[in-house]
């Protein structure tokens, strides 16, 4: 009664001083509710400038009602955790109201519910002014809904088919592939229904800045627009629940009398409702309400009890306030179910994470081999396979060992305050493992190029290349294979020594290429066609499809082979004819820097069809014919090698000389002098050679010079191993490789390899002709209803285009009838199938991507990574990997990326840093897909010199 008391003596002195507390505390809270309605919800700051929409997959989606909440908010996709922030109101002490004396609570009481009715009219009017919008919004959401429908559709029916063919595959399998058509039949139908709630399943796309570049940009954003609306439709939403939450106070309030006690409780409710709202944990916080609603009605009833002592009358209000705490709960429930609510309690939150992986680790059992990655629709490397194939690592048995430090600060590349542009001599035409001037200094000899060979930092750079001043987006094809921009390659020297040959020559803002050369000074179509004519078998684009040009210049010999179907792998050193890899790749014809020094080339042996070499300044003869022999180890048997030089048709005493030493050495190489053919046009000879088919001449040679090598040499052994003067077998064997010239282009392209056998398991795990048919079929479904459509990519834009961890080439034959050229890039340590690339009439070439790779900075258009990044990273830091892609990628240069998801979030981060544009990122089943491009942003400063 003491506490009765004290209450009573203060009724009469504090009564207008508590009201008007009373109604302070009312209105601020009412202004901090609209505040925060108005407001946008909180996101982390982002890396970069853009705007991150993350948009439900169609296998996701549902229509909502107008009572949504506001956990709907979109939020940046975040590698770390997929959990929102939490925000929880403190309910703090108990209000004024708990203490006053009745005539107050009545008159405060009466107060608050006209200023209710007034709210509730308003509320009701922009209720139904809001109506309009929900509908228009509605329309926005489903063209929304449609831009992301035909990507998830893809997958989803890739994964079903090879579900069905992998369960049909395999014998007494009936009942698994039953059961694997019901789950996809489920999932197909959750997808027509959009309730599919499986969290890992996240699209997103991004908004940039397009004002800022004049970068092709995807065709697919969400627009400013729809976000406004989908506030918009939040605010609406929240503002029906309060208004529900008043409908039930008012209800309150009738049932207990106008028990004033309860309307203080009713409102603090009522805010902490709306605010919990706002911060997207209605669900989280509901049980406090309710827990705290029956704590102060409980020390309500106590004081009702003390002043009147009418014990009878505090149980019926005790009953009274239970129904409504019933009623309010089960408002809240169906709020929750009417809003497609579903999360539990915190203390089932644990057992439904692990019934859902469970559920998953279901499916991939349900999968088995048919899941290479989501939407991929091959299965996974089988581990078995590895058996059966060797790696580029394992047959490279020289190979020097290269362990990447793992101190790099990713963490604070993370954030975009590391990256640095690079302080080296070369500068914006700066390739790691070619100007490493540490390392060439100590080079003890430089008679046979080692200075021109690869030498890697031991620490992969993580610096970016400066651009040039000026530099321009580069010129489509075929109009670059005639003229480029001067600024994107400011180098004038060859145009100043090899002007009159017709090589390049400077006309205003731009470098022009009359399309001649040293041996073809009128131009590399004749000059070709000078070639058929000479001998008739080489029939261009038929038979000889793959060609390898020594010391290519400028590479129009190659560029204008692709008028007679052919593509050739062009490469010149960086030597001081400056930069004319560059030109060439900047010309958009296929090229890398590399020189003939002491190390076998990164290719396989007998791929190539034709070599070619015109004034190439390799002096075959020497070192008993080494370098020719390399050339041997690569050609295919049967296959020409064409020499077009001095040598060959004049007659000065140096020429005369080298030309005896030639033949001398080629004849003991077995190589027939097929024809010697003057081109009267040009001025030049060329001497055409044939590699044998068969040993017969090797085992009635005289002399045994030069020697053949040891039977335990791997002649496809050829990362960083050591050139030898000595020349291998050829196949004999009818089901070996080589033994037989391919079936013609373009059949070749589609043909499994006659030397594939159905004894042997290919990479995926199938018979390895079964595996290449399926490989090729799933690319060419994948690129024609995915990334041809649904990816935001103008193809008409990309020419060079990278794959950089080719399998059987099916991507790159995917793409045979666009105006594209693919560089196949097969690891060292994955499965050697390089050779099966270009018996399909295709090329490549062998690299490591914990080193650089041997071309210039901006040199392609499109890279494509497949399960290239998670296999990676147990080997080597991705920061430098990712630093040597922003290197080579033109600045509007696209990305493609399929990965495990957790690398997908990863790759985003960092591309982010790089103020890359993501413009799409999808993940599912813990396999994704992104795609970026790449802008013109460089850091503001440079390494310090070391």
């Amino acid at each position: 009664m003491a506490f009765g008391k004290g209450r009573g003596n203060k009724r009469t002195s504090t009564s207008s001083y508590a009201s008007t507390i009373t109604m302070v505390v009312f209105v601020a809270l009412c202004v901090i509710g609209v505040w925060m309605l108005s407001t946008n919800s909180f996101i982390p700051s982002q890396i970069t400038q853009a705007t991150t929409r993350t948009v439900i997959a169609e296998t996701e989606r549902s229509d909502v009602s107008a009572s949504s909440n506001g956990n709907e908010e979109p939020e940046p996709t975040n590698p770390e955790s997929d959990e929102h922030p939490t925000f929880q109101d403190n309910p703090g002490k108990l209000p004024d109201d708990a203490v006053k004396s009745e005539d107050e609570q009545q008159k405060s009481a009466k107060e608050k519910t006209n200023s209710k009715a007034g709210d509730e009219g308003e509320r009701q009017n922009q209720k139904q002014e809001t109506e309009t919008q929900q509908n228009n919004e509605k329309e926005n959401k489903k063209n929304d809904e449609g831009q992301v429908k035909e990507v998830v559709k893809e997958f989803e029916k890739e994964q079903k088919e090879q579900r069905e063919e992998d369960a049909g595959s395999q014998p007494g399998n009936n009942k698994g592939t039953q059961e694997q058509e019901n789950v996809q039949g489920k999932d197909m139908q959750d997808v027509k229904q959009g309730q599919d709630q499986d969290s890992n399943t996240d699209v997103t796309y991004t908004d940039a800045t397009k004002e800022e570049l004049p970068l092709e940009v995807g065709k697919r954003y969400a627009s400013q627009k729809s976000k406004n609306q989908e506030n918009g439709q939040q605010q609406q939403q929240q503002e029906e629940q309060n208004l529900k939450s008043e409908e039930n106070g008012q209800q309150q309030q009738d049932d207990q009398n106008s028990k004033n006690e309860e309307n203080g409780q009713q409102q603090q409710q009522e805010d902490q409702n709306s605010k919990n709202q706002e911060n997207g944990q209605q669900q989280q916080q509901e049980g406090q309400n309710s827990k705290n609603e029956e704590n102060g009605q409980q020390q309500q009833q106590q004081q009702e009890d003390q002043n009147s002592g009418k014990e009878e009358s505090g149980q019926q209000n005790m009953e009274n306030n239970n129904m409504v705490n019933d009623e309010n709960v089960k408002e809240q429930k169906n709020m929750k179910d009417e809003n497609g609510q579903q999360d539990e309690q915190s203390t089932t939150k644990e057992e439904n994470v692990e019934q859902q992986q469970a559920e998953q680790n279901d499916e991939k059992k349900q999968e088995g081999a048919g899941a290479s990655g989501f939407g991929s629709g091959i299965p996974k490397e089988s581990a078995e396979s590895q058996k059966s194939w060797k790696s580029q690592a394992t047959e490279s048995k020289d190979e020097k060992q290269r362990q990447t430090s793992e101190s790099n600060n990713a963490d604070s590349i993370m954030t975009g305050k590391a990256w640095e542009l690079c302080n080296a001599t070369a500068a914006y035409d700066y390739i790691p493992c070619l100007d490493n001037e540490e390392a060439i200094k100590k080079l003890t000899s430089r008679g046979h190029f080692e200075h021109r060979e690869r030498h890697c930092p031991e620490d992969p750079p993580t610096c970016l290349v400066s651009l040039p001043e000026g530099y321009k987006e580069s010129i489509k094809w075929p109009e670059s294979r005639d003229k480029i921009w001067y600024h994107n390659v400011p180098h004038t020297k060859l145009a100043e020594v090899k002007g009159h040959q017709n090589w390049v020559k400077v006309t205003g803002e731009f470098l022009t290429f009359p399309g001649g050369g040293t041996q073809f000074i009128h131009g590399a179509l004749h000059y070709i066609d000078f070639l058929q004519q000479s001998v008739k078998s080489i029939a261009w684009g038929k038979s000889t499809r793959v060609v390898l040009d020594v010391g290519c210049g400028v590479a129009s010999f190659g560029g204008f082979l692709f008028e007679r179907d052919v593509i050739a792998m062009s490469f010149a050193p960086k030597d001081e004819h400056e930069a004319q890899v560059q030109f060439a790749l900047e010309r958009k014809i296929p090229a890398i820097s590399a020189v003939m020094g002491t190390k076998r080339l990164p290719f396989p042996s007998r791929v190539f069809d034709l070599i070619h070499c015109a004034r190439c300044r390799v002096p075959w003869h020497n070192d008993g014919g080494m370098l020719l022999l390399e050339l041997n180890r690569m050609l295919r048997p049967g296959g020409y090698f064409v020499w077009s030089a001095t040598p060959v048709y004049q007659k000065l005493e140096e020429d005369v000389q080298i030309w005896k030493e030639m033949s001398a050495l080629t004849k003991s190489m077995c190589w027939e002098l097929v024809t010697i053919n003057k081109d009267k046009l040009n001025g030049i000879g060329a001497a055409i050679y044939q590699k044998p088919t068969t040993n017969e001449c090797y085992e009635k040679r005289k002399h045994k010079k030069p020697p053949m090598c040891k039977n335990n040499d791997d002649s496809n052994a050829a990362w960083y191993v050591p050139l030898q003067a000595c020349m291998h077998k050829v196949p004999t064997n009818v089901v070996e490789r080589g033994s037989k010239w391919p079936v013609s282009w373009p059949r070749r392209l589609q043909t499994p390899p006659y030397w594939l056998n159905s004894s042997q398991m290919g990479i995926y795990g199938k018979p390895a002709p079964l595996d290449f048919t399926t490989d090729y079929e799933h690319w060419k479904h994948v690129v024609s209803k995915v990334y041809m459509n649904e990816m935001g990519i103008s193809w008409s834009n990309v020419r060079n285009v990278m794959d950089m961890r080719a399998v059987y080439g099916g991507f790159a034959a995917a793409l045979k009838d666009l105006q594209v050229w693919v560089m196949n890039v097969v690891n060292i340590n994955s499965p050697d199938t390089l050779p099966i690339i270009y018996e399909r009439g295709l090329f490549g070439i062998y690299h490591d991507w914990c080193e650089s790779f041997s071309t210039y900075p901006r040199s392609y258009d499109l890279l494509h990574a497949d399960h290239l990044f998670s296999k990676l990273k147990p080997r080597c830091n991705l920061v430098p990997v990712m630093a040597e892609v922003d290197r080579i990628v033109r600045p509007g240069g696209k990305l493609i990326v399929r990965d495990e998801a957790n690398v997908i979030r990863e790759i985003e981060n960092m591309l982010k840093s790089l103020h890359w544009d993501v413009h799409l990122t999808f993940s599912k089943h813990q396999e994704g897909i992104l795609s970026a491009q790449k802008g013109f942003w460089r850091p503001d400063t440079s390494q310090t010199s070391t």
